[in-house]
């Protein structure tokens, strides 16, 4: 019997899960216990925190719904979302457009619409044009690649925040023609702040934050060969564009909606924008979020 510390306890654990057979399982493991056990040691971490600790991860847990996940919010309120997304990053076998953050209000299943299409059933602020060109590293255009949008209204809201689950809006799924071109009318999207009514929202205003993110358009853009890209597309003159509450920002996704001679609807104020896809790696996989259904146990 070896009586332990606060330091030896941590060789200890090491040393029982060193007989994990998934070698990146403990790769993974090892590191996250060595962190754990020194974080608790650096602040000194008491029972009565722990607890806390424990409680708000509970509460995190229990706020997760198949059309909420407080989990992937956690993750982006603290900035871990983005090193995840800028570590996937780098292993690309090359970069194309800037990626940003998938967010927690991604849904599968969103209808695919004529080029054109307003995503936005019913609104009250002026329609907006979206378009460009999706092409490949090269400047060569891909065809047929699927380009999936969603947002928030002009109120600031997700169609799982305005409306019941079961109904969809501004969101649309869009097939570049011929040349690579997409283009489809919306309405400029109002900045947010988070859910702020669960545990995610409640550590943010403890910490002074003003939990808002600026008005942006999400896009996750496919084609075969291609690395899948997530990105969104932010609008300049938010106040809150230097200060996104989860560190999505990136200044070459900045935009300006604008008269352009180019504009395939005339008469609306549109943003222009270019994607640059690039070539796949083997197994070149990974979103940094995902629909929060896909968490939620199958109904037995």
């Amino acid at each position: 019997m070896i009586d332990l510390d606060e330091n030896t306890v941590t060789d200890a654990t090491l040393s029982q899960m060193a007989t994990t057979s998934d070698p990146r399982l403990k790769e993974i493991m090892d590191a996250a216990v060595r962190h754990l056990h020194a974080f608790a040691r650096e602040v000194n971490l008491t029972p009565a925190e722990w607890l806390t600790g424990i409680a708000v991860l509970t509460e995190v847990g229990k706020a997760c719904t198949d059309i909420r996940q407080e989990f992937i919010l956690l993750s982006d309120v603290l900035g871990l979302s983005a090193v995840v997304n800028a570590l996937h990053d780098k292993k690309a076998k090359e970069l194309g457009t800037q990626s940003s953050l998938l967010g927690p209000f991604f849904r599968e299943g969103a209808a695919e619409l004529p080029l054109g299409a307003n995503i936005v059933a019913n609104h009250t602020a002026p329609e907006i044009v979206l378009y460009g060109q999706v092409t490949d590293n090269d400047g060569a255009p891909l065809p047929n690649a699927l380009v999936q949008v969603w947002q928030t209204d002009e109120h600031g809201l997700y169609d799982v925040q305005a409306h019941d689950d079961a109904h969809m809006d501004m969101r649309g799924n869009f097939r570049t023609d011929a040349n690579g071109n997409y283009h489809f009318r919306t309405v400029r999207p109002l900045g947010y702040s988070i859910p702020m009514d669960g545990p995610v929202g409640r550590l943010v205003r403890m910490q002074g934050r003003h939990g808002m993110r600026p008005s942006h358009i999400h896009m996750l853009i496919t084609a075969p060969g291609h690395r899948e890209l997530v990105s969104a597309l932010y609008f300049g003159d938010d106040a809150n564009i230097a200060s996104d509450t989860v560190f999505g920002v990136s200044a070459s996704l900045v935009v300006e909606a604008k008269d352009n001679a180019d504009c395939p609807i005339p008469g609306l104020k549109s943003v222009r924008y270019d994607f640059r896809m690039p070539k796949a790696a083997d197994n070149d996989t990974g979103r940094v979020g995902a629909d929060p259904a896909s968490f939620m146990p199958a109904a037995e």
